[in-house]
């Protein structure tokens, strides 16, 4: 048992991402000391349901046995294993066959990496490759969405589109572009769902023909933007961004680190809508948090042109040391049999759909001015007035003020800065785990709107 004091001095040597770090010096750390199920509980013993899924990415929840097997008789047998060089390992071969097999149509190919951040690398340097490789070395410029999160490299965060992502590190760079994101709530075409797709296709095309339609790589999208604020784009989005994409030459990249693996329902968001990208970027419920993976996948097509373009026997100059960790890909393939065999993408598919009207009830609360999401995936949107939806002063900090109650009552999500409040409860949730959710939120926020008044 450590001592807590001494935990508290030890964490100012740990540079904490995405946090305030001299708001972190002055308040300290919250510790986790242990899970199970749904739940984690911290260091005083404290118990708070988990609505966010560690970071939207515990999917299976805590505490899974099969999943911690597989991890201990992989550490015994392989703790490592290298994929250059034409060396391999069983779990990693057999987690690429299994994603192949799974991913949309014509996503043969598996480039494994150790998170999200680096997979939307992958991406984006495989993108330079091909068209280099296929003599078109102009097409080096990449579109994105406003409010679309795509990891914190250093290339990737220019796609990013949170202007704290941005705040001293030199992004975007001058080859990364962003159009309005399709947040029907707040679009101007809004709320008819039907304009705000035509708009967001136009506002595609334009800054396409702006730049080029010879400069242009890619264009590069969440399904559902989750740091965002959980933006649900209009039904036919994925299709409509895939049927332009193809009028216009420029691939399309899908990014599912969030919305993969039955977070919204099926295997992949994709599915919904019947799409495949050019590329398909993975981390988080690939190992349900366990353990860091990512994955990012090719078509067949571009695969077979940058091998082709290392036909006289150069390498291709790209890799990870803990790519394809076996260990990692263990644990993976234990968590593809509890969502595929052990009931948990069909649970969620059920308690998914509870949740969505369970939450979608609040609306009709003082302070609640949307609820919108899809499957085990939502955000509640805070205003100060609901007719012209505007936010509450900056200074009252609605959203924390809502965690703050919550947390206080046993339950733990994210509450943006800008009074969004998200959630990502795993998969092995049941209707009544949703029950408790929805009574201490519900709580919370009529808390928060009283003290506000």
């Amino acid at each position: 048992m450590h001592d807590i004091d001494l935990l508290v001095r030890q964490d100012r040597h740990w540079v904490h991402p995405v946090t305030a770090l001299m708001q972190h010096e002055a308040v300290g750390p919250s510790i986790w000391k242990s899970a199970q199920g749904i739940h984690l509980t911290d260091i005083h013993g404290k118990r708070v349901q988990d609505a966010f899924s560690g970071l939207w990415c515990v999917n299976a929840g805590y505490g899974q046995p099969t999943i911690v097997q597989a991890a201990r008789e992989q550490l015994e047998q392989l703790p490592y294993a290298t994929g250059y060089f034409h060396f391999a390992s069983e779990p990693a071969i057999e987690l690429a066959a299994r994603l192949a097999a799974l991913a949309p149509e014509g996503l043969n190919r598996v480039v494994f990496g150790q998170g999200g951040s680096d997979a939307v690398d992958t991406a984006i340097r495989l993108v330079r490759y091909y068209f280099n490789a296929i003599g078109k070395p102009d097409k080096k410029q990449f579109i994105g969405l406003q409010r679309g999160y795509h990891g914190t490299s250093t290339t990737g965060s220019g796609l990013t589109a949170l202007p704290l992502f941005h705040r001293y590190f030199d992004v975007p760079t001058p080859q990364q572009h962003h159009i309005a994101s399709p947040y029907t709530y707040r679009h101007p075409d809004g709320p008819d769902e039907s304009k705000v797709l035509l708009s967001t296709v136009k506002a595609l095309e334009d800054k396409v023909a702006e730049i080029g339609a010879d400069n242009v790589a890619a264009f590069i999208c969440e399904p559902i933007q989750g740091s965002g604020g959980v933006i649900v784009p209009p039904q036919g989005f994925l299709k409509a961004m895939r049927e332009t994409c193809d009028r216009l030459g420029i691939l399309l990249i899908v990014d599912e680190v969030i919305t993969g693996f039955g977070r919204t329902g099926p295997m992949f968001a994709c599915e919904a809508e019947g799409v495949s990208p050019d590329m398909l970027t993975l981390a988080k419920g690939l190992t349900s948090g366990y353990a860091p993976m990512g994955a990012t996948l090719i078509s067949e097509h571009i695969y077979e042109t940058i091998a082709q373009a290392g036909s006289d026997g150069t390498a291709l100059g790209h890799g990870q040391t803990y790519a394809g960790h076996p260990v990692s890909a263990a644990i993976a393939n234990a968590t593809l049999d509890l969502y595929l065999e052990g009931g948990l993408l069909e649970n969620g598919y059920r308690v998914g759909a509870y949740f969505q009207q369970r939450l979608k009830q609040l609306e009709s609360m003082a302070g609640v001015g949307e609820v919108r999401g899809r499957g085990m995936l939502a955000a509640v949107e805070l205003v100060h007035d609901k007719q012209s939806k505007a936010k509450a002063p900056a200074a009252l900090q609605m959203g924390q003020q809502v965690l703050k109650h919550a947390f206080a009552e046993g339950l733990v999500f994210r509450a943006f800065s800008d009074d969004i409040l998200g959630f990502a409860p795993s998969l092995n949730y049941t209707e009544a785990d949703i029950d408790v959710l929805i009574d201490i939120l519900k709580y919370s926020i009529e808390k928060a709107v009283s003290s506000s008044l």
